[in-house]
């Protein structure tokens, strides 16, 4: 059995690597994931990560978990141009910089908006608005950071070529967009970053990854989410309960 990737494109890290994969035409078997169904939780997913959770790659017996490692083993197994993971030492390290801060300052605080807007709400919870103040607060500045130290007066965040920073960086705030935030507004280097990163992946490519994130709000607003299963009740809370 070839590559098979364990995914759910409601969630940002399986939306980078599904929009990596296809871009660079690496073949896969699609495993679909549903959170909100508890999928995750299943024994049937379970030999494929006892992790309980996605991306997950699996590759005949090797199985691999998180996003940062499922792309840098995609780049390299399948040989991708060399501007997505340079061979370049310290443009290399560039990268890990980004995804070291990323998953610290826009991974952690960039997810809330969905967690307010769709998730809680399936469960009766609410965010409060004095975390949803804070959690604007840490938005701006990460944009901020975002911006001036990383993005610079370079075409991309890392270099003047698109690298797995972007990609990683896009899918976060792509879904903040699609919530109804403008993040773009004011800041239009980070506006012409992203114009430049989706013509690079190609209009039709975002438009099938981002399919679902972008109907999420509509979809709740009409009441078209299944409640998930009881058994996802205390594993959302406890998320709910971490958002600062």
């Amino acid at each position: 059995m070839g590559l098979e990737l364990y995914l759910d494109l409601l969630s940002q890290p399986c939306r980078a690597v599904y929009i990596f994969a296809k871009k660079n035409g690496i073949p896969f078997q699609l495993r679909t994931v549903e959170l909100l169904k508890g999928q995750h939780l299943n024994k049937e997913f379970l030999p494929a990560n006892s992790l309980q959770r996605v991306p997950v790659l699996k590759d005949g017996d090797f199985v691999l978990s998180e996003s940062v490692a499922i792309l840098i083993y995609l780049s390299s197994k399948y040989q991708t141009a060399d501007h997505w993971y340079p061979s370049d030492l310290q443009a290399r390290m560039r990268v890990h910089e980004y995804l070291g801060w990323h998953g610290d300052c826009i991974r952690n605080n960039f997810g809330v908006s969905l967690w307010a807007q769709v998730l809680a709400p399936l469960i009766g919870a609410q965010v409060p608005e004095e975390k949803l103040k804070h959690n604007r607060a840490a938005m701006d500045r990460a944009l901020q950071c975002l911006e001036d130290k990383f993005l610079g007066d370079k075409a991309f965040l890392t270099s003047q070529q698109v690298t797995l920073a972007d990609i990683m960086a896009l899918e976060e705030l792509m879904q903040v967009v699609a919530l109804g935030c403008d993040l773009f507004e004011g800041r239009p280097r980070l506006a012409a970053w992203h114009q430049r990163v989706e013509a690079f992946l190609g209009a039709d490519l975002c438009r099938e990854t981002h399919s679902l994130i972008s109907s999420i709000r509509e979809q709740a607003a009409n009441k078209k989410i299944l409640d998930p299963p009881p058994e996802m009740y205390s594993k959302m809370l406890l998320r709910l309960s971490r958002i600062p």
